[in-house]
């Protein structure tokens, strides 16, 4: 298996269930895991691979699009990602969120989300 990471992309957005969130928006940071099988050669083209670019790009325009639920969010992502790449046989996605509306609350909260497809033959 094959593993192609993101780590640490850093969004702002507007995600969210409360009015300040979708007005001001909130800080986001996302690590994606995306694994597929190796090939029977070695990886030599880009095509033989999945294309970390085209997976960011993903990732951001999903970002644009406000959620009231980050659980969506992930869902959303994964399905996408399968979508686009078909060989990908494992995602693992986690969306944090930097700063809590919430009084007195001090931290931040996450979601993740992992999925594993069956190998077609």
């Amino acid at each position: 298996m094959i593993k192609i990471a993101l780590h640490q992309l850093k969004f702002h957005a507007y995600h969210g269930l409360y009015k300040e969130e979708r007005t001001a928006g909130n800080d986001f940071e996302i690590n994606l895991t995306v694994s597929f099988d190796e090939p029977s050669s070695r990886i030599t083209k880009l095509e033989d691979t999945i294309n970390y670019a085209q997976l960011y790009e993903l990732v951001k325009d999903r970002m644009a699009i406000p959620e009231p639920l980050l659980e969506t969010l992930v869902m959303d992502i994964a399905r996408q990602i399968k979508e686009k790449f078909a060989r990908v046989r494992e995602i693992d996605i986690s969306i944090r969120k930097m700063k809590i509306p919430l009084i007195n609350f001090l931290g931040e909260a996450s979601v993740s989300f992992h999925k594993q497809y069956d190998v077609i033959t």
